[in-house]
């Protein structure tokens, strides 16, 4: 009885993460006119670029010289658990996150801006309503370690 209970639960859970939705995020990623694209009104996203709080996190203040920062930002984020870099430019990196326990996939994006001493980030599940905070976590942690090697404030 206790294995069908949680069996209804993690389907319950399942079906929160991935929506109703069929659509697939990975068409609303990359830069328009030099930003990150907008989070969507669901609280699965969070941005530098918001203006909302419940979307907002500060971009990566840099604290070194911005090529460096980039080296260091595409050393580090392989750190994180389940990640894998998708793309790399100059500028743009578009990370895949995958959860530990559905293999949902959240799409992390960070953008360099050298100009201001910022990597704008972005990162966003690429379906269903909720995130339960993953997202704005994955960046804190990011945060955290890019503050430990003195590569940000």
């Amino acid at each position: 009885m206790k294995i069908l209970l949680l069996m209804g639960i993690f389907a319950f859970i399942a079906l929160v993460m991935s929506g109703c939705s069929s659509v697939r995020k990975t068409q609303q990623l990359g830069l328009i006119d030099g930003q990150l694209r907008p989070c969507p009104d669901s609280p699965n996203c969070v941005s530098s670029m918001a203006t909302d709080a419940a979307h907002q996190v500060d971009p990566f203040q840099l604290q070194v010289a911005p090529k460096e920062a980039w080296t260091a930002m595409k050393k580090t984020v392989p750190e994180l658990a389940r990640t894998q870099i998708v793309l790399a430019t100059e500028n743009y990196l578009h990370v895949e996150c995958r959860s530990a326990v559905f293999s949902f996939v959240d799409d992390l994006e960070l953008h360099l801006l050298p100009k201001q001493q910022q990597i704008a980030v972005r990162s966003a599940a690429r379906r269903g309503y909720s995130d339960f905070g993953v997202n704005r976590k994955r960046v804190e942690e990011l945060r955290k370690k890019l503050r430990a090697a003195g590569v940000v404030r």
